[in-house]
């Protein structure tokens, strides 16, 4: 499984012959982006906000590449053809099995109307070798989801998870390596040295990987 991580929560993912593009957003965006994209054979979004779901590109994208979001998603892009998922759905593509799992996006008063997530969801990407879990923005909750590798957000506000929660919610799922993700917003900019700390307190492997960075899961 290689997964290159593009800003914010975005990232391609190949494996077993498919590209599967999660979350590409607006944050940092870059023009040369749009080709690698357009090369995906499905894309997942996991809510509504702009640093996930960057409408403007996604209107440009080949139209027989399937989106794949929630009703929410839908009813804010009109202009985009959503085939609507929710929580227990499973996305079959080719060898792999993709499964959409809860979230819970938080809340503090700056998302107070329009900016207020109600449907959020995230996704397990298996392809019979690795277990690939994106949790989306979310706060923590108890679950019993499993995975290999876990792309998880740390920069907590009250928004997602912090990296103390992150850290345990790593252990909950049995994550054999952890990768930070939704760190490129400048008004909820990450705390590293924390990040480091509770990685390394609670003995939880991660990498923190550039954007536009690639590593290979055997």
């Amino acid at each position: 499984m290689k997964i290159t991580k593009f800003p914010q929560s975005c990232l391609f993912i190949e494996t077993k012959g498919k590209k599967i593009l999660i979350d590409p957003g607006n944050l940092k965006y870059k023009e040369e982006y749009f080709d690698v994209w357009n090369k995906a054979d499905i894309i997942l979004i996991t809510h509504k906000h702009a640093d996930h779901c960057y409408t403007e590109v996604l209107e440009k994208i080949d139209k027989n590449i399937p989106i794949y979001s929630t009703k929410e998603v839908q009813e804010v892009n009109q202009s985009l053809k959503i085939n609507i998922v929710q929580e227990n759905n499973v996305i079959q593509l080719g060898e792999i099995k993709i499964e959409v799992v809860h979230a819970i996006h938080g809340y503090q008063p700056l998302l107070k109307g329009a900016g207020e997530v109600h449907e959020n969801v995230g996704y397990i990407v298996d392809d019979g070798e690795n277990r690939l879990y994106t949790t989306s923005d979310t706060i923590c909750f108890k679950n019993d989801y499993k995975a290999d590798i876990l792309c998880v957000p740390v920069t907590g506000y009250g928004l997602t998870m912090s990296a103390f929660e992150a850290c345990l919610y790593a252990k909950e799922v049995g994550a054999r390596l952890t990768l930070p993700i939704h760190m490129d917003n400048a008004k909820f900019p990450p705390n590293f040295d924390f990040i480091k700390e509770m990685f390394e307190k609670y003995e939880v492997d991660y990498e923190i990987l550039e954007n536009d960075e690639t590593i290979e899961i055997e």
